[in-house]
């Protein structure tokens, strides 16, 4: 999972007003001068609105240094601030003649509309939440201290002064985002009962975290004791601690507590008033496709028949035959000889375990792409405070100038929710081929034009991810690791059950529990991995269908080009076509990668 800040229409434009945009500085016609200025002015609005992403991307200095010491807004009128400018850059973006556009200029366009039209879709929905402002995966209390913690660089006075500032920020946004509940709860919208006992877990464990103990306070001080800064900053970030962050939190946490009593356990945002106009709506902007809830739920069923007939054969041939698929599959999860120890000692060996993999299939690169990211990757393990709620894996991209590495997040709660047969595949997923050389790619793309090397679309990265997972595969990295190609494949089959679980909730209507046995019993994995995942579909409608369909898209039109192409297809230009136009709807990627077939 990639880093949440770029969602889509919220943060794709914060970095774009650094410089101009080079790439349109010779412009290629009349029509694409006029593109140009537009897009960064939609460049310099996004980083007013969200200044915490020039930290992001390492921007945070010179005449933007005043992002450093700020945090976005998160009230109702900032919320209605943006929908008014969403509508607004639309009508002037389609100022601009499109036919009068060609290649990247167009591309470019392409993208930019789309990422407003389908805001535009979203915003006419009176909710704010998105669908829920509060839950186990969303909030400023989820993300907050982890951006600060990680992505705050302190090396200064000033960067010392300026978290402090922000810890001020984070409990202004936590009181602004209780705005938005409440609002929110007017029109019904109420999570789910077994949302928000999972939410107030993790809310109550970061509130009772003792003083001395706190993220937040220690990070402050253990880093600028690092560096060498004086002052007591320990004690002024203990008091905004005390003073204001904790009373913000504690009062999110008594709202909740009070919602708990209105909660009912229906799963889906069917349950919302138009809620089933609001997940099409959801699916189409987390996919960057057309594809109805039906055809994704017909489409998932089809994908998990077929791979349980590969998984079948696989497993045979390793002498597991005894059982379903699912059963089969279960039994190598319960094997203790296929899983680390869960003791800290264990999680660092199987963190190191992971890095080799990805030194072998480094070394590999070279045959499979003409383009290789410089930007480096690093692999650390889900914070403690946050692992109960968080997914099994994600990834966070390095800034433009790759002061920082990449970070693949790996969860370690317990070791038994990831035995070493689907390790390697998650980390070809969140590492190299997958997000980390994709995203890094295009941040260091010379020709692609800054601002779209910000935006974000799932089906296109999510399912260039799950592509890469398949690419391991034809790369030759389980040749002779036949139990890690078995787990390549219940990973893939995964991302199908995701689609039949994820319209199953939202527009079939099935409950947790339902979901969760479906999960369980078709791909083996235990409950406690099956229930985070589905929890975080009743938060996150949709999104959990961008990886198949995103990979199917990748597959098709690497079909495509082949037969166009025939012996002139080189798979290294194939990736370096796609992967250097930049993130894209997978409509738009059609377009590119049509074009790249018939030059």
């Amino acid at each position: 999972m990639i880093d949440r800040r770029r969602l889509i229409a919220s943060t794709v434009f914060a970095a774009a007003a650094m410089r101009p945009l080079a790439s349109f500085a010779q412009a290629r016609s009349p029509e694409a001068a006029k593109l140009a200025p537009i897009l960064e002015d939609f460049a310099q609005d996004a980083l007013r609105r969200y200044p915490e992403n020039a930290t992001s991307l390492g921007m945070d200095v010179g005449p933007l240094a005043w992002t450093k010491s700020a945090l976005s807004g998160s009230s109702i009128a900032d919320a209605e601030e943006g929908r008014a400018i969403n509508t607004a850059q639309l009508a002037r973006l389609h100022t601009v003649d499109r036919t009068k556009l060609t290649g990247l200029d167009k591309v470019n366009y392409d993208v930019v509309d789309f990422n407003l039209s389908v805001q535009e879709e979203a915003n006419k929905f009176p909710i704010y939440g998105g669908p829920y402002v509060l839950s186990q995966l969303t909030g400023s209390y989820q993300g907050t201290p982890d951006f600060l913690d990680n992505q705050h660089a302190i090396d200064t006075k000033e960067d010392a002064d300026a978290y402090l500032t922000r810890m001020s920020a984070f409990a202004r946004q936590m009181s602004e985002e209780l705005e938005i509940a409440r609002h929110d709860e007017g029109l019904g919208v109420i999570p789910p009962d077994f949302i928000i006992d999972k939410a107030l877990v993790q809310m109550q464990a970061f509130y009772d975290t003792a003083l001395d103990k706190a993220p937040l306070v220690e990070s402050l001080q253990r880093r600028t004791k690092e560096k060498g800064i004086a002052g007591d900053y320990a004690g002024e970030a203990a008091r905004l601690y005390v003073e204001q962050v904790r009373p913000a939190l504690g009062r999110q946490i008594e709202h909740m507590k009070g919602l708990r009593a209105k909660a009912t356990h229906d799963a889906g945002v069917w349950k919302l008033k138009d809620g089933g106009a609001y997940y099409a709506t959801a699916l189409k902007a987390a996919t960057t496709s057309t594809i109805s809830p039906a055809e994704v739920h017909k489409t998932g069923l089809e994908l998990v028949k077929s791979h349980q007939a590969e998984l079948d054969v696989l497993m045979k041939k390793q002498g597991l035959t005894q059982g379903t698929v699912g059963e089969r599959l279960a039994a190598l999860y319960a094997d203790p000889k296929y899983q680390y120890p869960n003791t800290d000692a264990a999680k660092v060996q199987l963190i190191a375990d992971l890095n080799a993999q990805v030194r072998a299939i480094t070394a590999k690169l070279p045959q499979w792409f003409g383009v290789l990211p410089k930007a480096k990757l690093e692999i650390h393990r889900v914070p403690k405070a946050t692992e109960a709620g968080a997914p099994g894996g994600y990834y966070n991209g390095p800034p433009l100038d790759n002061s920082r590495p990449g970070i693949y997040w790996i969860n370690l709660r317990d070791t038994a929710e990831v035995p070493k047969w689907v390790l390697p595949t998650l980390t070809f997923h969140e590492g190299i081929p997958g997000h980390h050389l994709q995203g890094s790619i295009s941040n260091e793309a010379g020709d692609l034009p800054l601002i779209r090397k910000q935006i974000w679309f799932s089906g296109y990265g999510e399912g260039w991810a799950l592509y890469a997972e398949q690419l391991a595969v034809e790369m030759g990295m389980y040749d002779n690791d036949p139990l890690g190609h078995i787990g390549q494949l219940h990973d893939s089959m995964f991302r199908a059950v995701r689609l039949v679980v994820d319209s199953g909730l939202h527009d079939q209507r099935w409950t947790r529990e339902q979901a969760v046995k479906y999960y369980v019993d078709t791909l083996g994995d235990k409950e406690a991995s099956a229930i985070t995942e589905v929890e975080r579909y009743c938060v996150w409608p949709g999104q959990a269908c961008s990886y198949m369909v995103g990979k199917l898209t990748w597959l098709r039109l690497r079909a495509m080009a082949k037969k166009a192409m025939g012996p002139r297809f080189d798979i290294r230009k194939f990736h370096d076509a796609g992967l250097l136009s930049g993130a894209t709807p997978l409509d738009v990627l059609d377009n590119v990668i049509g074009d790249y077939a018939k030059t």
